[in-house]
């Protein structure tokens, strides 16, 4: 812990400086979701081909999130992130001067290997360093920052990368990424590694069915939303027809809709646990299913997104608190398990976005996101049934 008391000011400064964190760290991650067009036709591509990079990326930090932690457990954690930093920054300095597709995706690779250990620890560390009392605000401000990712982190991404180029936009990244490392290197104090837990851990986690269920849930619905947003820029622009600004503006107001879901979880996740995440995989899933028909219909789509971004910050949400819940003797490993899976899904959707893309067609990506958003959402209500202790949030 902390070796001496600190103000509340103090403590929700680092809490802030971990939320810029995740900002970053998620700007870079989505990022090519603006850029796919752009990045395509520089290596002369097809844009289905790019996004395969997304599954790159999410498969890597899912194949390294548990051995990446496992091997740096008992590092300090402010030491930790410092290096983490660097080799996220070093990574950018390769995507700015790629030089083809192949150079890029092992650049990518070495983001990836950083975001495997950022997101194993930061979830506990944003708990520990913030006020008494205050784990589901605390994380509530990390998802903020994950969701201006969305605000602000990816449209203006996508910007730069219009008007300079989408290089230009991965080196504006690093320079942020360098800065952040500089302020958290001063401003958060060391953090010796606690309840991280060891490769043991996984067995014994994997023993408890509450939380192997809340796994499996966060596939099947990180792997339905990821199949229709990870193309929803070709699939604007290309099947619905809008323009690339109007394309820029609903990513601007999907992030801003992940604010909304932060703030609804933060009053509402403790009262309404159970009720809030079925009914925030309920909008997912529809939002979805009616993608095609809102499309052509800039209020329509608009609003469409609108609920779409808040529901799946809710639902990122209540998966995370309830892992915390349910393996609070090892944080860091039950942590770095749900990020790997989490990537898991992340990696499986564009890849079958993918798939739909090349084989059926684009069209069809909401079609097939909100079926599988369906079966997640029975899944949700059966293991609801099974395990009470899933109804609780604290």
């Amino acid at each position: 812990m902390q070796s001496k008391p600190v103000s509340r000011k103090t403590a929700w400064l680092r809490v802030v400086l971990l939320a810029v964190a995740a900002f970053i760290f998620n700007t870079t991650e989505f990022v090519p979701v603006g850029l796919l067009s752009d990045i395509a036709t520089s290596f002369d591509m097809k844009t289905a081909d790019v996004g395969i990079m997304i599954t790159i990326y999410a498969w890597v930090v899912a194949l390294m999130s548990l051995p990446l932690m496992l091997a740096t457990r008992k590092i300090e954690r402010r030491r930790l992130l410092s290096a983490i930093f660097l080799l996220f920054i070093l990574s950018h300095v390769l995507s700015l001067l790629s030089w083809n597709f192949y150079s890029l995706v092992i650049s990518r690779i070495g983001v990836a290997l950083a975001h495997a250990i950022f997101w194993s620890i930061t979830a506990s560390l944003a708990i520990r360093v913030a006020p008494a009392g205050k784990k589901t605000q605390a994380l509530s401000m990390l998802a903020t920052g994950s969701a201006l990712a969305m605000v602000l982190g990816v449209p203006i991404g996508r910007i730069i990368g219009q008007y300079l180029g989408w290089r230009i936009t991965f080196g504006v990244i690093g320079v942020a990424a360098l800065v952040a490392m500089l302020m958290l290197t001063k401003l958060l104090p060391k953090l010796p590694s606690e309840h991280s837990g060891s490769l043991s851990s996984v067995p014994v986690l994997f023993k408890r069915p509450a939380l192997v269920s809340i796994y499996l849930l966060t596939t099947l619905v990180v792997t339905a939303h990821y199949t229709a947003y990870s193309y929803i820029e070709p699939f604007m622009q290309n099947i619905a027809g809008q323009g690339e600004n109007f394309t820029t503006f609903l990513l601007l107001i999907f992030g801003a809709a992940g604010i909304l879901g932060s703030m609804a979880f933060s009053l509402l996740g403790n009262k309404f646990p159970s009720g809030l995440l079925l009914s925030a995989i309920s909008m997912v899933t529809l939002s979805m299913g009616l993608l095609f028909f809102a499309a052509t219909h800039p209020l329509s789509v608009s609003l469409l997104c609108i609920v779409w971004g808040m529901a799946i910050m809710m639902i990122n949400l209540a998966m995370q608190v309830r892992v915390l819940t349910l393996a609070p003797d090892a944080t860091d490993v039950a942590m770095s398990l749900f990020s790997g899976i989490y990537n898991i899904g992340i990696g499986a959707g564009a890849l079958l976005g993918n798939q739909v893309s090349l084989h059926l067609q684009m069209a069809d990506i909401g079609n097939i996101g909100a079926t599988l958003g369906l079966l997640a959402l029975f899944w949700c209500i059966y293991i609801f049934r099974r395990y009470p202790q899933l109804h609780d949030n604290s």
